[in-house]
């Protein structure tokens, strides 16, 4: 009623364009006779099925007050404490206050049968009935539940999801980072097809979300080599069912990024991994007081493992060891034909062990914060590496190099 109101108030006030006043205007308003359209409402919120892990939309269409019609949405896990998801759409029969109706599960094509009784309880709703899915039924009550207009609705649903199919350059997204959004009925194959293939794939991506099934796609993220992440993708979008694929958030940082000429880290057309590894070695060695151990490049992700030791400052006389691990990627700075490389230095991860001859000591370390870490770990080095690189840094005040 109080959009109704609304309504009423908006007619009376455009009825006429000569200037009048408020009597006047009222006079002139839509005869009380007069039905305003049809509105659409959300329930969002509805909890209780599948032991309260249902995500339930119920959207209705009202005349005034009364429901003409109404569509149950829910999505659901397909077992108990599985990441699977399966979903039903239900058009439900309005009969006064009860809805009901028939449908399928739309992934392992279960019965679904819905029962609810609806009453309003002031500004809220109050719903009661059973859902029975296959040969499981569900007793739902659930009280105190507001319902929200067709634009909030749409502005709840937001999207979290950030693709460039050509970025100016990574300085938003990562350079060895790929998202693939495909149809559903696509999916499978498109990941069988990359059995094989130098590419890395994301397993939290092959699960289908309660959103990928409402929207009929999926997004898949993969990381590859940056060298070869202009070939993939464009090969990719040949691929049948393929919507969009490009570039996304993923290991760069750019305050631990650096920009340097090209020219002498190329060896013809391809980055020299090999004077790289070694250069980067010896300055991060040298920032972190430690002996390089190893260096080794990851063939599907591109991305390049440092290994450092270093005496352990804990009670020098055990002599101890911290083993060092950095992550790097290196990279064109934008996809394309480009002069520059960007460098990305991770944070270090350190372990300490007993690596003394003789009996050894069993060591547990306190699991790291965000908030804790020793200044030596890091000391420094993606400074030094700007240095020897002659590289710049990014500035985050006015989001470019410097």
């Amino acid at each position: 009623m109080r959009a109704l109101h609304f309504c009423l108030y908006g007619l009376a006030a455009t009825a006429s364009l000569a200037p009048i006043n408020f009597a006047t205007a009222q006079t002139k308003a839509a005869p009380k006779n007069q039905a305003a359209g049809p509105e659409v409402r959300y329930f969002t919120s509805i909890d209780g099925l599948m032991d309260g892990n249902a995500d339930v939309i119920l959207k209705e269409t009202r005349q005034g007050k009364t429901v003409t019609a109404a569509t149950l949405d829910v999505c659901y896990p397909a077992e108990k404490g599985s990441d699977r998801k399966d979903r039903f759409v239900a058009n439900l029969t309005v009969s006064g206050q009860t809805l009901s109706g028939a449908t399928q599960t739309q992934i392992d094509k279960l019965p679904v049968t819905v029962k609810l009784n609806r009453r309003p309880t002031g500004d809220t709703f109050e719903f009661k009935g059973q859902v029975t899915v296959g040969q499981t039924t569900t007793s739902l009550t659930s009280a105190d539940n507001a319902d929200q207009s067709e634009k909030e609705y749409q502005q709840n649903l937001g999207s979290d999801e950030s693709i460039a199919a050509a970025p100016k350059d990574f300085s938003e997204v990562s350079p060895e980072s790929i998202a693939v959004k495909i149809k559903l009925e696509a999916a499978l194959d498109f990941v069988r097809s990359l059995r094989g293939q130098s590419v890395e794939v994301s397993l939290s991506s092959l699960s289908v979300s309660c959103d990928a099934l409402r929207a009929g796609e999926q997004v898949i993220n993969l990381a590859v080599d940056p060298e070869r992440a202009v070939e993939f993708v464009t090969k990719t979008k040949t691929y049948p069912g393929v919507a969009t694929v490009g570039w996304t958030a993923g290991a760069i940082d750019m305050e631990r990024t650096v920009r340097f000429a090209a020219a002498d880290w190329k060896s013809g057309d391809k980055i020299d991994r090999s004077k790289l590894a070694t250069a980067l070695a010896n300055v991060l060695a040298k920032a972190m007081g430690a002996k390089s151990s190893a260096t080794a490049w990851d063939d599907e992700t591109g991305k390049l493992k440092l290994s450092f030791k270093r005496p352990s400052q804990v009670m020098p006389a055990l002599e101890l060891t911290e083993n060092v691990d950095v992550s790097a990627v290196v990279s064109p700075d934008k996809p394309g034909a480009t002069d520059k490389l960007i460098l990305w230095v991770s944070t270090p991860s350190v372990t300490t062990v007993d690596e003394a001859s003789g009996s050894k000591l069993a060591l547990a370390e306190a699991p790291a914060t965000d908030e804790e870490g020793d200044p030596r770990d890091d000391n420094g080095a993606v400074a030094a590496v700007a240095a020897e690189f002659k590289a710049q840094r990014w500035d985050a005040e006015k989001s470019g190099w410097k």
